[in-house]
């Protein structure tokens, strides 16, 4: 199993809207984890639909669209838990452990990792694979590499074709759908 969309089935993971909604924006958004944990309240815009990410790949500010799943999961964690964690101060930070302090990389890079292990993915790795993962998903749904290149906060075309590595079956695919000599009924 190396479909994505398995770290969201009930796979017996304890999850909450704090954890389905951080995943969620990563594995959709291509995130990095120190991106995800930089996150502030302000920076999740619902009515343009886009996250602000602050100092991002090569220190680099840029927006990123948000799907409608990591923003419901978003909404759910702000509306039903973030506000039972936080105190004062409150220091604006999007995810924060149940102390009401930010969450630790660490934290999240085993966290991540267990649940991958639990969804039964064959791939090993933890927050990085999410990232790869959301690329290698806009490219097989699609997407130009220029704008997967730019969601990623990538300034070179040849950082982002490591992320987007094409099985064999979708360039037959494409091949198949766009190449004239592809779409002959016999051979000339």
């Amino acid at each position: 199993m190396d479909n994505s969309a398995d770290l969201f089935a009930d796979n017996g993971f304890a999850y909450s809207p704090a954890w389905r909604s951080a995943t969620t924006s990563a594995a959709e958004d291509g995130l990095l984890r120190a991106e995800l944990l930089a996150l502030k309240l302000s920076d999740v815009d619902p009515s343009r639909g886009t996250l602000f990410v602050r100092h991002g790949k090569g220190g680099k500010d840029r927006y990123v669209p948000i799907g409608d799943r990591a923003l419901h999961w978003v909404t759910r964690y702000e509306e039903e838990v973030r506000t039972s964690f936080v105190g004062e101060p409150d220091h604006e930070v999007l995810f924060v452990a149940y102390t009401g302090r930010p969450l630790s990389r660490d934290w999240v890079s085993e966290a991540v990792k267990e649940y991958i292990d639990a969804a039964g993915v064959s791939k090993h790795g933890s927050c990085h694979l999410l990232r790869h993962t959301a690329a290698t998903q806009m490219l097989e749904g699609g997407a130009d590499i220029r704008f997967i290149a730019e969601m990623l906060g990538h300034t070179r075309l040849e950082t982002t074709q490591i992320y987007t590595r094409v099985s064999i079956y979708q360039m037959r695919r494409v091949h198949a759908a766009t190449h004239p000599g592809a779409r002959m009924s016999h051979a000339v």
